[in-house]
């Protein structure tokens, strides 16, 4: 098996877990606008919000590709629940989450620092009689230890 170049170069094995997801069976529009959102979070901040969003309880608000008549949510201007994309990356975060445990990292206070969604490659649809591709996406997830605050040591 080959090997894979991640994106992120400033990687420090003892303090950051990484997990990477190849040719995911997923949008790769819809993967970057959940990623725009997910970017710097708690990783239990990050489960419970992918967590809404699989029981459409909160829309992803779409920012980047938002046209082509996506309604308008609650709290929000254009949004949709991309439910198999916040699935999949519930797997991928679930992974990086078991990694950093097997490192010795605290999973309580682990955070998003790297983020990533790629287009991958494009395979055909089997037995289909007009050519027509798959979406596939790649998404890589970095995440490292935030030191953590206590609010009586600040007064």
């Amino acid at each position: 098996m080959t090997q894979y170049g991640y994106v992120f170069q400033k990687y420090e094995q003892k303090t950051q877990a990484r997990a990477v997801g190849l040719a995911l069976p997923i949008s790769t529009k819809k993967t970057i606008e959940i990623c725009n959102k997910l970017r710097g979070k708690n990783l239990a901040k990050a489960k419970s919000y992918l967590s809404r969003v699989i029981d459409m309880k909160e829309a992803v608000a779409y920012t980047r590709y938002n046209k082509g008549g996506a309604g308008h949510k609650s709290g929000m201007a254009v949004g949709r629940y991309p439910m198999k994309t916040a699935f999949h990356l519930m797997k991928l975060l679930d992974s990086v989450e078991a990694n950093a445990e097997s490192k010795g990292l605290n999973s309580m206070s682990l955070a998003i620092i790297h983020i990533v969604a790629q287009q991958g490659g494009k395979t055909w649809h089997y037995g289909r009689e007009r050519g027509r591709r798959m979406k596939r996406t790649s998404v890589e997830i970095v995440v490292a230890e935030k030191p953590t605050e206590n609010k009586k040591e600040k007064k």
